[in-house]
């Protein structure tokens, strides 16, 4: 694949499209399909069928490198909604690993062409499933939007575990917003080789970019995710 492979929609408040490109177009999403995880974990919180104060305890098959902090971390143990909390943040792995191994893949709810496939595995075999997650931009800023309404059980304690994203690398890189502390955006980014995604929120504009291409060509995908940023930032005021 010699091409960046894009797909792009950028939605105002009313679900009206602001800007689109190939946005029913699926790619691989990397680890934005945990928020599927992220919103099975708040629905059962909300109706009582997990108690958030859970201590569950990682084991030496949940273990995965990359994203995280808890792999650094001297605790075994740590509460599932600590656990929710360090996805939304800093993707945690293991965490994320954790988390599904308690609420069980086939709980995890997928969008019409949106889905979380996989537990995060340092190796993808040939018998596991190719990609950890996979969506179209379509699904997911329709999606992003649907949190921003509550259409969804567990929307708005979802969306505050997600403004703790320390990601703004992407789209959100344009917005100005200071990566450790901010609340007007609640975003979720997606990063692997040849991998770059970010779906947010904001009160005005719900977004999701997606891009899947060649690994030498990431400070271009970079640089025009920043590009839509920008064009999303001069429309909207963010605190």
């Amino acid at each position: 694949m010699d091409e960046i492979l894009w797909s792009i929609s950028v939605r105002n408040a009313d679900g009206s499209v602001r800007y689109e490109r190939d946005p029913h177009r699926v790619l691989s999403t990397a680890s934005v399909g945990k928020l599927f995880l992220l919103l099975e974990v708040a629905r059962q919180i909300d109706d009582g069928r997990l108690d958030p104060r859970e201590r569950l305890r990682r084991t030496e098959a949940d273990r995965v490198a990359d994203s995280g902090l808890w792999q650094h971390l001297a605790v075994d143990e740590l509460c599932v909604e600590d656990l929710a909390v360090l996805v939304a943040a800093v993707s945690d792995n293991l965490a994320t690993n954790v988390l599904l191994r308690k609420v069980g893949l086939a709980a995890v709810q997928p969008l019409q062409h949106s889905a979380l496939h996989d537990r995060v595995r340092d190796e993808r075999l040939p018998e596991h499933e190719p990609r950890l997650s996979s969506g179209s931009a379509d699904d997911l800023s329709r999606f992003m939007l649907g949190l921003r309404h509550q259409v969804y059980p567990g929307s708005r304690r979802l969306l505050a575990w997600m403004r703790n994203n320390t990601d703004l690398s992407m789209v959100a890189a344009a917005f100005g917003l200071d990566p450790l502390a901010h609340t007007g955006l609640a975003n979720k980014t997606g990063t692997d080789v040849g991998v770059r995604a970010d779906v947010g929120v904001t009160d005005d504009v719900a977004y999701a970019v997606i891009a899947n291409f060649p690994a030498d060509r990431t400070h271009e995908v970079l640089d025009h995710m920043r590009a839509i940023g920008a064009a999303i930032r001069r429309e909207l005021p963010f605190a």
